[in-house]
């Protein structure tokens, strides 16, 4: 996920402190993992550099200033565009489980086990995910559905690649 687009798709809702915006992030999309405040101030003060945002107010108080950010007319269509280009489905089509796969049998070694062991693994998570569920709302439902298929779609990999070991490993010795 791109937090910079995202970070400035949020900016284009109304003007917000870094604080809110942290938190509006963390609310919608940092469900599992939090965005650091760091990350935050760094990503706002690159997007002020490239003119995305600007800086519209402080306000002093006991702590640091704070200040509030604006999107720009650059920005929004920097939004528009990031929302209206389709993403290249799985850029990469080698994997890490395919590299140990292959390397596995390369090695002569158990890639069996290997793939079981990463089954065990898919299929806990999924339990984990359809779990998170339970009386989640909507926004977390959706994420927890978009990973489960992606899982689904790993373990009917794994499956069809278990069935085609023997002659994988043919074609590997005689490459």
């Amino acid at each position: 996920m791109n937090n910079t687009l995202t970070l400035l798709g949020l900016l284009g809702r109304e003007p917000s402190y870094g604080y809110d915006l942290k938190h509006s992030y963390d609310r919608y999309f940092g469900i599992e993992k939090a965005l650091a405040f760091g990350q935050v101030y760094a990503t706002l003060a690159r997007m002020v550099r490239d003119q995305l945002i600007l800086a519209v107010g402080e306000e002093t108080g006991g702590g640091p200033d704070r200040k509030k950010y604006e999107i720009t007319a650059a920005g929004q269509g920097r939004v528009r565009s990031w929302l209206f280009t389709p993403d290249v489905p799985s850029e990469a089509l080698q994997s890490n489980l395919f590299a140990k796969t292959v390397i596995a049998l390369l090695l002569d070694d158990d890639a069996d086990r290997l793939l079981d062991l990463q089954r065990a693994e898919h299929m806990s998570r999924m339990r984990e995910l359809t779990r998170a569920k339970k009386d989640a709302p909507l926004l977390k439902i959706l994420m927890c559905d978009h990973g489960l298929f992606h899982i689904e779609a790993d373990l009917r990999w794994i499956d069809l690649t278990t069935a085609r070991l023997t002659q994988l490993k043919k074609e590997l010795q005689h490459a």
